[in-house]
């Protein structure tokens, strides 16, 4: 990706702990979706003594704030990242973890058309194409 993005703050309901804050940077430092036993292991060689359920409840956390994204790889498997602000969808490759951020208006149009024939309101949806990236295809 290039540019800059904008961050998710850490302004939600929660109090930002020392633990959040330190989950919260290295996901900063990052545009790939990492597992909590990931980036507990950076946290961990970086000298900042986080436990790995303290890891999973920050992450849970700031997923149901809406300050970081999470998705479910192929085997189940909860990966986290920090994403830009607004909606957008995300290209996953499965041999490298590469993430492209990608936006879908035909998409946007879809589901709020099916959503409308079946009388849904309030409707949200998140997407997650996986394949396999030009560099590891090669």
């Amino acid at each position: 990706m290039t540019g800059t993005r904008e961050r998710p703050t850490l302004e939600g309901t929660r109090r930002p702990t020392r633990q959040r804050t330190a989950v919260a940077a290295v996901l900063a430092e990052t545009d790939e979706f990492r597992s909590a036993q990931e980036l507990h292991a950076i946290l961990r060689e970086a000298g900042d003594k986080v436990g790995l359920a303290t890891v999973y409840r920050n992450l849970q956390a700031m997923a149901a704030d809406g300050e970081i994204d999470m998705l479910r790889t192929d085997d189940g498997e909860a990966v986290y990242r920090a994403c830009s602000t607004g909606h957008h969808h995300h290209l996953v490759c499965r041999v490298c973890g590469r993430t492209v951020e990608v936006e879908g208006p035909t998409v946007e149009a879809w589901a709020n058309k099916v959503s409308a024939e079946h009388g849904f309101t309030d409707v949200h949806h998140t997407l997650e194409i996986f394949g396999t990236c030009a560099d590891c295809s090669r």
